[in-house]
């Protein structure tokens, strides 16, 4: 009776913990619908921008930072955003985003370095893109998992976290600015 009791006790623990983890998902892009400035893509990933940030460790700390250029544009309603990163230690690395429209808030986005497609939601002044990014880390091929959010303060700024993780656990994060420029 006694093991049985425990094994119960167990079992229960062990869906409550799960229970628990699932609880702890991340924020929903829709609890952002009323906020504002509208973070609509096809107006503000439009021409040049620019962007300005930082790499961190699992710890927190700083590793590398970067300004990028952006140069995006809309064509039959599909978004190409080509990206040129320029790292405080020299290295250059280019990605080019495809959006592609799944609804009126929602995108399919490819890239080179992304594997397979990744997925966006916009709601309010939120933009939420989930996809899996390779990087070359000590002379090997790495997949992490980005959680990126993106959140439109003004006509011209959006503030963007990543958050890196690989089999659930964080690896690091980027934080950055981007500005569209006048």
């Amino acid at each position: 009776m006694r093991r049985h009791h425990r094994l119960f006790a167990t079992t229960t623990l062990l869906w409550a913990c799960l229970a628990g983890l699932i609880g702890c998902a991340g924020p929903s892009v829709d609890q952002y619908q009323n906020n504002q400035p509208a973070f609509a893509p096809r107006q503000f990933f439009q021409g040049e921008l620019s962007a300005h940030g930082v790499l961190k460790n699992r710890a927190g700390e700083v590793t590398r930072y970067f300004n990028a250029t952006i140069n995006a544009s809309w064509n039959d309603g599909v978004g190409t955003l080509k990206e040129r990163f320029v790292f405080n230690d020299g290295e250059i690395q280019f990605r080019t985003w495809t959006l592609t429209p799944t609804s009126q808030t929602s995108f399919n986005a490819t890239a080179g370095d992304v594997i397979g497609t990744g997925t966006a939601k916009t709601a309010g002044n939120a933009f939420n893109l989930n996809y899996v990014l390779e990087v070359d880390y000590n002379e090997r091929k790495l997949q992490l998992n980005v959680d990126d959010w993106m959140w439109r303060v003004d006509e011209n700024t959006v503030i963007n976290h990543s958050s890196l993780s690989k089999w659930g656990f964080n690896v690091g994060s980027i934080q950055l600015v981007i500005r569209k420029d006048p």
